[in-house]
């Protein structure tokens, strides 16, 4: 998808069109909005403009300026535009067809997975690729230590306090180590979490990348407890209100029951 993304982004620069100055994801409700009527012939930019979301950063005037090439815009690129969203929304209905499979293939393992999906950064897909990876209790690793080794998220021989500032790259299970760093860089995002306290602690001394290791590394050592010992996640940052985790909660139960899980209370929380 980010290949698309890219893709998608590099044909509408061509086509002067600015739509990715004034809005963060092409791959958006908005934006789909406003190309899909491109590729279907609109050509004023004020018309596409009010197909934004009012929730975009980018004013009427700006949107209307970054799609002002449209009023004379060539066949050619409309029809490129127009392939590139039926090719992407072809991938999404190829993810979603392996995600219901996946879903199916692991609903025995459900309670895993539902805990896994409320920690900070990773959501049912990652937890149905890190229980795919490692078993849903990772009973092949007799400690979170060991777990880490593995999937070469561990800290080397230059670590301080915690602190890994070993320059090297370790070796280990690649796939997992991709799914880490992404949690990681979801993970400090997410408001009032301790991910992010931690990674606001450290980035001004280590700078972001070394920030995000350790956070994939104390990630990956929340995963071992959650799946080798069978408890819950509890998010424990003092700015998470009761609101927002309510909502999250509620997101991740739609999904897993949209791929077919059942979803119960479970106890116990880590």
């Amino acid at each position: 998808m980010t290949k698309l993304q890219g893709q998608l982004e590099a044909l509408l620069e061509e086509a002067h069109i600015k739509l990715s100055s004034f809005v963060s994801d092409l791959l958006g409700a908005s934006a789909r909005r406003m190309l899909k009527a491109i590729a279907e012939g609109e050509n004023d930019p004020s018309a596409l403009a009010t197909l934004g979301d009012k929730r975009l950063r980018a004013t009427p005037a700006q949107l209307r300026d970054a799609l002002g090439a449209c009023a004379e815009f060539n066949p050619v690129y409309r029809r490129l535009i127009k392939l590139t969203l039926e090719h992407l929304q072809f991938v999404e209905q190829q993810i979603e067809q392996l995600d219901q499979e996946t879903a199916s293939l692991l609903f025995q393992h459900n309670d895993a997975v539902a805990r896994l999906a409320v920690v900070p950064g990773l959501g049912v897909d990652s937890a149905q690729q890190i229980i795919a990876e490692v078993g849903a209790k990772a009973e092949t690793f007799s400690s979170s230590e060991k777990l880490s080794s593995w999937v070469g998220a561990c800290p080397g021989e230059e670590e301080s306090a915690g602190v890994n500032h070993s320059k090297r790259s370790p070796k280990g299970n690649r796939q997992m180590r991709r799914i880490l760093n992404q949690a990681a860089n979801a993970a400090v995002k997410h408001k009032g979490s301790i991910f992010e306290i931690v990674y606001h602690r450290l980035v001004a001394r280590l700078g972001h990348n070394k920030t995000i290791g350790v956070i994939a590394h104390r990630l990956c050592k929340l995963i071992w407890i959650i799946l080798h010992k069978g408890v819950s996640y509890e998010e424990r940052g003092p700015a998470v209100s009761e609101r927002s985790k309510r909502v999250h909660t509620a997101r991740m139960i739609r999904r897993l029951k949209l791929l077919g899980y059942r979803v119960e209370p479970v106890g116990n929380p880590a």
